[in-house]
């Protein structure tokens, strides 16, 4: 899935005010990580994800975790990164 400019800075707009919902810590990426992110994307489709540890790797975990939960980095701030992933099931959605 492609996001164009504007749905890009309306995501950011929205995202601005949350919380991250997911830490990656210590251990890293594990699978039980991987689960969380994919729930909290099934949930709220657009979440922020905290980088604690692993700071300098945040790029190709990105690329890990939007792979893996097919999901789209709609951006990285700081040592946060926004994410998205629309949920066919919901009624109402971000975008």
């Amino acid at each position: 899935m492609q996001l164009s400019y504007a749905q890009r800075k309306k995501l950011k707009a929205i995202a601005h005010s949350l919380r991250p919902v997911v830490q990656i810590g210590k251990k890293g990426l594990t699978d039980d990580v991987i689960k969380a992110l994919d729930a909290e994307l099934s949930n709220h489709e657009l979440i922020k994800v905290q980088f604690v540890d692993f700071k300098e790797e945040k790029k190709e975990l990105v690329g890990e975790i939007t792979e893996k939960t097919d999901a789209v980095l709609v951006g990285v701030i700081g040592h946060r990164a926004i994410l998205y992933r629309e949920n066919p099931e919901k009624n109402e959605h971000v975008l």
